[in-house]
């Protein structure tokens, strides 16, 4: 399986981010499956690259030119797949994965979230999203969508365009729907 992690690039978070991360990315490689994320250098993403990485898993990083430039992509990655810019790299990932986990992350983690439900709304493609709501990190944009629904701004269920995983355990069942 090829799962897309989009997540924060942030050194500066809980710990417990990290630890998920980890969690994650020694799953994904324990499973013998497919990292596809943002190749950068920090953050969760460098975390969950090491984590598959030490597990023996395939790793595919969309690197955008500016990141490669600044001296921001991951040494060592399985492909490096340069992208021009932000939205080339997200349809990279789209387009190779079979399912994209939303871990916490700031502005570019909710872009990457909201192209995908628009692309998945419209017919462009058909990748399953799981929002890992690891802390209740996503509590409040789960209220947002409950409230878009309410007042009829969402012409597709929310329900139905992704499903949430609060735990390790609840991820990995969602993930094991998919294969």
């Amino acid at each position: 399986m090829k799962i897309a992690v989009f997540c924060s690039a942030s050194d500066r978070i809980d710990k417990s981010y990290f630890d998920k991360a980890t969690e994650l990315g020694e799953w994904i490689g324990n499973n013998g499956h497919t990292l596809v994320f943002g190749g950068s250098n920090q953050g969760l993403m460098q975390c969950i690259f090491n984590a598959v990485k030490k597990t023996g898993g395939h790793t595919v990083g969309v690197v955008p030119a500016k990141f490669e430039k600044g001296g921001r992509a991951i040494p060592g990655l399985d492909e490096n797949i340069s992208a021009i810019d932000i939205p080339e790299r997200k349809k990279i990932m789209l387009d190779r994965s079979d399912v994209a986990i939303i871990m916490p992350g700031g502005i570019g983690t909710l872009d990457e979230l909201f192209t995908t439900l628009v692309d998945n709304a419209l017919g462009y493609r058909d990748v399953k999203v799981i929002l890992y709501n690891i802390n209740g990190y996503w509590d409040k944009l789960l209220h947002l969508f409950d409230h878009l629904e309410q007042t009829g701004m969402l012409h597709i269920p929310a329900a139905s365009q992704f499903t949430v995983a609060d735990s390790a355990e609840s991820l990995n069942k969602e993930l094991d729907l998919v294969q």
